[in-house]
């Protein structure tokens, strides 16, 4: 099921993109292809809002792909895929496991204390959500979490960062 429509809030700075903010809903519980579902629907949204012409774009697509990915494989499965316009754009992926702990974890490989060996395979997506997008997150909501990121919308249109 997919969800468009303006979200409830006030006419966004002067950053082109959408004149208000907008929210896109995919539902992905129990869905096929989840990740590559996810991706073409978030290409969709970025070309519609005028988002998708900088390599920003792409990184919001990989941030899709790994948001996805993870929820898929270590929490249970994506139930839903959430976008947001506005002066981001945020993206919220919510599963069905509401424990933090190894996302917590999962973000700090590579890091300092890290034993993991170099070179290994996987284990690197929030690593690359960390690196790629401007903010992210987690947070608990109901029986399960949310994984969100935002990619400011200065940085969608000039490939450059915003305002820190």
């Amino acid at each position: 099921m997919q969800t468009i429509g303006p979200d409830i809030g006030e006419r966004t700075s002067g950053v082109r993109g959408p004149a208000f903010p907008q929210r896109r809903r995919l539902a992905l519980r129990d869905a096929r292809r989840q990740v590559g579902r996810g991706r073409a629907f978030a290409r969709e949204a970025l070309a519609d809002w005028g988002w998708d012409g900088r390599d920003t774009a792409e990184d919001a697509l990989l941030v899709v792909s790994e948001l996805v990915t993870n929820a898929s494989l270590h929490a249970g499965g994506c139930h839903e895929l959430l976008l947001r316009s506005g002066d981001a754009f945020r993206v919220e992926v919510y599963d069905g496991l509401g424990d933090l702990r190894r996302l917590v974890s999962a973000s700090r490989r590579g890091g300092p204390g890290d034993v993991r060996p170099p070179g290994l395979p996987g284990g690197h997506g929030l690593r690359l959500v960390r690196r790629l997008a401007d903010r992210w997150g987690a947070e608990v909501v109901g029986q399960g979490k949310v994984v969100w990121a935002e990619f400011d919308a200065e940085r969608l249109l000039t490939g450059r960062p915003g305002r820190a």
